[in-house]
């Protein structure tokens, strides 16, 4: 059987030869194409690779037959309708690793031109001046570097830097001491690099946690004089925050590929002298171009050829049984990850998984994937779904275990995971009560019957007469109403926990003042952001192994 892949935007050719040279596939290049054209056309083909010119929509999806697979040369998938896709159990793909060497180096090229004023310095030469005084700039020698996220990027640049003799300051969620040691860098809070970087580059995903993380309140902390780079994500950091930081000189310049808002429109950004932009050129290079079309190639025959998938932007169809049957282990199983890591306050090295009871009747490869996806997407939800996660996890260098427990443990159904890294760990325990629904059981020994909410309150304190009526008062003063409260101990006047369904966030100057409560050791608000949804139709095909 020959597959028909149709290609509609200017991929490269020397990228798709394998697919070319495949005798199962034929590949047909029609850039250019009308909306209405690639609706009409889109019936015969069995594949379709893009870039970021079509856009693939819930209409021309519709009017697809044989088509199970759409492949985005690149990493975004912003011009493809992901959710219809999924429904009609078309598998969308991407090349999320092909640019890392190109965007590496864009990151220390902008980082030299800030350094020695390059663009300037050019734009003053050709314009008949010779004005060497004019741009004295500094050496990376000997500088100290700060990198926000320690993935696949930042690790990379970290690695260049080091050939300049940089001093390496690392952070990010996953990074362990152990994983620093190895790549000769320093494990550093935020803090740390604000306060000791002469260079900070930013490599994180953006998400709820990272929107704005270099802000107004961060870029006070800055030492004076630092250079900042983001080759990353727009939304990183608040760009008025920035020309405000560089205006007043604590700040010495920037150098930014991505913006809020693309094409930028800030002329303060735009304008000054102390700025360096680029338009997003970050994946723009020939090589970075082909592997991206290269690694889609690869993919579209593993599909057909193996069933197997590496880069899947959208959760694969299950049959409507199995679906019905595990959603709300899959539903829990989400939440119980999200919230135990919030509560590690460090970066996990292994994943221990333990099912009990009814669980070991059950395939619980996707159960698996599930748990492993909320403790990654907390950090990386841009990025993380069920197909890539294992992919995602070993990038990360972090190992999981799962084991099967024919004890019920006092319940027909029982999971448990647990976050190790060293002699710390945390763990948190849920089930599934016929009638009840998703319960969370366990948390690091402590029992509680917590049905998980977007809102939770986590306090851990002496288990003393009046605290329980202290923090009730102090959520009452801020105008705070408390929905349900759990309080699990483990000896009379020893240590316990509350957890609290509230109905609006408590602040931090609420988190604040409940920490000045005598015999309170612990507060802080868990957030369930991401809560775990799939498709009530059956798609058309299975490819999840």
């Amino acid at each position: 059987m020959n597959y028909k892949v149709l290609v509609t935007d200017q991929v490269s050719d020397s990228g798709l030869k394998q697919l070319y040279d495949h005798p199962g596939f034929i590949v047909d290049k029609q850039t250019g194409l009308e909306p209405h054209e690639l609706k009409k056309v889109i019936k015969d083909y069995d594949a379709l690779i893009v870039r970021s010119q079509t856009n693939v929509t819930e209409e021309i999806l519709e009017a697809a037959e044989r088509l199970r697979i759409v492949a985005r040369a690149g990493v975004g998938v912003d011009n493809i309708n992901v959710d219809a896709a999924t429904k009609k159990g078309i598998i969308v793909i991407n090349a999320p690793g092909a640019n890392t060497i190109a965007a590496t180096e864009h990151t220390l090229a902008m980082m030299l031109s800030l350094a020695r004023q390059i663009p300037l310095a050019h734009q003053s030469t050709s314009g008949g001046k010779w004005e060497r005084k004019a741009f004295k700039g500094v050496e990376l020698y000997q500088k100290t570097l700060g990198i926000i996220g320690m993935g696949r990027i930042g690790t990379e640049v970290a690695k260049r830097a080091k050939g300049f003799q940089m001093s390496i300051l690392g952070f990010d969620p996953y990074l362990t001491e152990d994983r620093a040691k190895k790549l000769g860098i320093t494990k550093a809070s935020l803090d740390d690099i604000a306060q000791n970087s002469d260079f900070i580059t930013v490599h994180t995903p953006l998400t709820h946690n990272t929107k704005a993380l270099v802000n107004k309140e961060y870029l006070q902390k800055v030492k004076e004089g630092v250079r900042i780079i983001n080759c990353a994500r727009g939304g990183i950091i608040d760009e008025a925050a920035l020309i405000e930081a560089i205006k007043e000189g604590r700040v010495a310049g920037a150098a930014l590929d991505v913006y809020e808002q693309e094409p930028p429109a800030n002329p303060d950004l735009l304008e000054s002298s102390k700025v360096i932009v680029t338009p997003h050129l970050g994946a723009s290079t020939q090589e970075a171009q082909e592997k991206v079309a290269q690694e889609v190639s690869a993919e579209i025959i593993e599909i057909f050829e193996k069933q197997s998938v590496h880069h899947a932007v959208n959760l694969p169809q299950v049959s409507g049984h199995a679906q019905q049957r595990m959603k709300p282990y899959l539903q829990v199983g989400e939440q119980m990850a999200q919230l135990l890591i919030q509560l590690f306050k460090q970066a996990p090295e292994r994943i221990e998984i333990e099912y009990c009871g009814d669980l070991l009747e059950e395939d619980t490869g996707l159960l698996t994937r599930t748990l492993i996806k909320g403790i990654l997407s907390y950090h990386l939800s841009d990025s993380v779904n069920i197909i890539n996660v294992l992919h995602l996890l070993k990038d990360q260098g972090l190992v999981y275990n799962v084991q099967k427990n024919a004890k019920r443990k006092g319940f027909s159904n029982y999971m448990e995971l647990t976050l190790i890294n060293g002699g710390e760990s945390v763990n948190i325990g849920a089930t599934v009560l016929n009638g009840y629904g998703p319960r969370i059981v366990t948390i690091n020994g402590y029992r509680v019957d917590l049905k998980p909410e977007a809102d939770l309150l986590y306090i851990k304190h002496h288990d003393l007469p009046g605290v329980i009526g202290q923090v009730g008062s102090i959520l009452g003063n801020y105008h705070i109403n408390i929905g349900t409260m759990q309080v699990g101990r483990t000896s009379i006047g020893g240590e316990a926990i509350m957890l609290l369904t509230l109905d609006k966030k408590a602040n931090d100057e609420v988190i604040d003042t409940l920490l000045l409560l005598s015999g309170l050791q612990e507060a802080q608000m868990l957030n369930l952001e991401s809560q775990y949804a799939m498709s009530d139709e059956v798609g058309q095909v299975n490819i999840y192994q």
